[in-house]
């Protein structure tokens, strides 16, 4: 969550230009509901200066009728002025909760992804769009995924693999973890699926996206299904004050996760690419606010590595303020490519969330003469499995409709190659 005062402290112009780079600001509001909790409290403050006063000044002895009456007053006007101060300041709280990170300078203007800095390119050239086939229909007649089965257990947006595309989903996940483990330095985490609000809160899925998210209830409790594992591993040092020579600390899980998808009706009906559950393996990192740059150039590297390895044509690209992320200040797109609809399609944003999430997750760093400073969080895709199956059969089809895999694979599935009809060689 962010300092009210210095979100502001630039000035209405500063904050204008914030509020065209993030549309989801209103400086308006902010600045009038800072204004009402500042003048609330310092009514607090002159009323409990007058009460104390008049204790003070009164004569010796007994207190008379009058004197019982005027402190009734007086303590009751304090009463509600207090009540209206916790209204002010639980209203200002809940708009800063709704403030999206600030964007980095470094940050490119523009609100979607066509405004998009291409960096790099990397992997085999991409293979041509003409007459490429969708990964749906791929998976489909190898008999490796079954999208009736998925729609008949659960309804839209669900997926079922089978056999070599099941072993070909465990394969990815070992590897992943393998590769991110034994030669990125990160450490495993198998960490809830279920979390409760404050845990939400503090990597900044709510209270904004609560629409998205799937919620449970049982008596009295509330737990979210968690969108991705950034919630559970991030907050893993909720609440902790860490010490700057421990940092940076590194993290990673392979969970499933679950997103309602509100806001994407309509979008990538077909296959495996937006889905209500699926499964991805998640990096965090925490580290001082001066290593930030460094720590997110070099998760970017991590995710890419991934696709390296696995032999994928791939891009790097900056995304501009409008298309961030509600905590991130800066962010990477790793997209692979996909030629079933000729085009590159994100699996890995990589983000910079400066001080947002520890700010609202109460994560602080010592430092060495005592002085404590909140860290900064940054997260990672390495990668989705769904979105990498996707990729890995279109990619790899052949004319005789077998998929050939990357060797890295190989050690994990014990096959290079999937035929028709689910058979493996």
């Amino acid at each position: 969550m962010h300092d009210p005062q210095e979100l502001l402290k630039d000035g209405p112009q500063a904050v204008r230009r914030l509020a065209r780079r993030r549309h989801d600001l209103d400086p308006a509001a902010l600045a009038d509901a800072l204004r009402e909790r500042n003048g609330a409290q310092a009514e607090v403050t002159r009323l409990r200066t007058e009460l104390n006063r008049t204790a003070r000044t009164r004569r010796s002895g007994p207190p008379t009728e009058e004197e019982k009456a005027s402190a009734r007053a007086l303590r009751g006007e304090v009463q509600r002025a207090e009540a209206a101060a916790r209204t002010a300041a639980a209203h200002l709280t809940e708009l800063l909760l709704s403030v999206p990170n600030i964007p980095l300078d470094a940050v490119p203007d523009g609100d979607s992804e066509k405004e998009a800095v291409e960096i790099r390119r990397g992997g085999p050239a991409p293979r041509p769009a003409d007459g490429a086939r969708h990964h749906a229909d791929i998976g489909e007649s190898l008999g490796i995924l079954d999208g009736p089965a998925a729609a008949r257990l659960s309804g839209a947006r669900f997926a079922v693999a089978r056999g070599a595309g099941a072993r070909l989903e465990r394969a990815l996940r070992d590897f992943l973890l393998d590769l991110h483990t034994r030669e990125h330095g990160y450490t495993e985490q198998s960490v809830p699926f279920l979390v409760d609000r404050d845990t939400m809160t503090g990597t900044g899925q709510l209270p904004k996206f609560e629409d998205d998210l799937f919620r449970t209830q049982v008596g009295e409790r509330e737990l979210f299904l968690i969108p991705t594992a950034e919630v559970p591993l991030t907050n893993l040092v909720a609440g902790r004050i860490l010490d700057s020579r421990s940092l940076p600390l590194a993290f990673t899980a392979c969970t499933p996760c679950f997103r309602a998808e509100a806001g994407a009706y309509g979008r990538d009906t077909r296959g495996i690419l937006r889905l209500h559950q699926f499964e991805k393996v998640e990096l965090v990192r925490v580290c001082a606010p001066e290593d930030a740059p460094a720590q997110l150039e070099l998760m970017v590297n991590h995710a890419e590595e991934c696709l390296k390895r696995l032999e994928l044509a791939h891009r790097v690209v900056l995304l501009p303020a409008g298309d961030l992320g509600f905590s991130a200040r800066m962010t990477y797109d790793v997209e692979v490519w996909l030629p079933g609809s000729g085009s590159y399609r994100e699996i890995s944003s990589v983000s910079d969330c400066g001080t947002f999430q520890a700010r609202r997750a109460d994560i602080r760093v010592k430092r060495p003469d005592g002085s404590r400073t909140p860290a900064v969080t940054l997260n990672g895709s390495a990668l989705p499995i769904g979105r990498t199956v996707a990729a890995l059969l279109e990619q790899g089809v052949r004319e005789d409709g077998s998929v050939v895999l990357p060797e890295a694979l190989v050690p994990y599935t014990g096959f290079r190659r999937i035929l028709p009809g689910g058979d493996t060689a």
